[in-house]
């Protein structure tokens, strides 16, 4: 059977009456008289079916179950107290939750920083994070499985249909195996790197991205010879270290200094002083679904805003 809710007056009452030991006395506290308290307390015990107070001329007292239910009366009645207050600051976003995916790359530098700031900043609003490719963040944005994302793209391709923020722009630049002979070259000649085998994200992962790389070689008239695809920067990295190939990658991944593996710019200047086309740039935005409603969101999107003006 299910059993009456009670409301909060009763237990307001019930806790007068255990901390004042008196029922006239808890009900000049309650600014009431003593019948109605003695009748509520007398109503609360019939609900739960136990004596609350071992009642005599004398002296009132606590029952072992009154003991016991005290402390959880006060709580319940402390967190009641603080509704409001938390529904208001739910609504100015500053408690809640925000859940966050990112791209590795920004794991290297930007985000790690941004995670201390904002949790100093909104220590009531939980950043859950999770790594993931930007095709996996696009279908998990689609679903409601996260508020907002960190992801790559050429500059000026952030994906359709969604708000975001540039919070990084950045060259690529070679990744090569340590003992290549062109690791140790003065210069880096694009004909030598450009017939090289090349290890790569999957197309899927950021398309713009991946059609700007595959444009350097398409500008020099080469078809890039794929070794090896690999989901993840590092990972590719590790490949590159394997010797499977180069590999272009985020200027920030430079930070993952994986032995046996090499970063270089390579010259532009190709046979008889003629410029090659110029590496490509690679962005990174924050992106969320356009009018989503979400107070703690909007408070960290206007967080990385104001780090952005500040400089990062």
């Amino acid at each position: 059977m299910k059993e009456a809710p009670i409301d909060l007056r009763a237990w307001r009452q019930f806790v007068a009456v255990a901390e004042e030991l008196h029922f006239g006395r808890a009900a000049l506290r309650l600014h009431m008289t003593q019948p109605p308290v003695t009748q509520a307390i007398a109503q609360l015990e019939r609900t739960l079916g136990v004596l609350l107070f071992d009642r005599t001329r004398r002296r009132v007292a606590l029952t072992p179950a009154g003991e016991a239910l005290l402390p959880e009366v006060r709580e319940l009645l402390a967190r009641a107290q603080a509704l409001p207050s938390r529904a208001r600051a739910a609504a100015a976003g500053e408690v809640g939750r925000v859940r966050l995916a990112f791209v590795s790359t920004i794991g290297f530098d930007q985000l790690p920083g941004w995670v201390r700031a904002f949790r100093e900043h909104s220590p009531q609003v939980v950043l859950e994070l999770v790594e993931a490719t930007g095709d996996v963040q696009l279908r998990d944005l689609q679903r409601g499985d996260i508020d907002a994302g960190l992801m790559l793209h050429s500059p000026g391709f952030a994906p359709p249909g969604l708000s975001h923020l540039r919070v990084a722009v950045e060259p690529l630049v070679l990744a090569l195996p340590e003992h290549h002979p062109l690791a140790a070259a003065p210069q880096l000649p694009w004909a030598a790197v450009l017939g090289e085998p090349l290890v790569i994200f999957p197309r899927r992962i950021a398309p713009s991205l991946h059609d700007a790389v595959f444009g350097l070689y398409h500008a020099a008239g080469r078809l890039p010879v794929v070794a090896q695809e690999a989901i993840q920067m590092q990972t590719i990295v590790n490949l590159v270290s394997a010797g499977l190939g180069l590999a272009w990658v985020p200027e920030s991944v430079m930070q993952f200094r994986r032995t046996g593996v090499v970063y270089r710019t390579p010259d532009r200047t190709g046979a008889r002083g003629r410029k090659q086309p110029a590496v490509p740039l690679c962005e990174t935005s924050l992106v969320w679904l356009e009018g989503d409603a979400h107070p703690a969101l909007d408070r960290f999107v206007g967080f990385v805003r104001e780090r952005m003006e500040e400089g990062g």
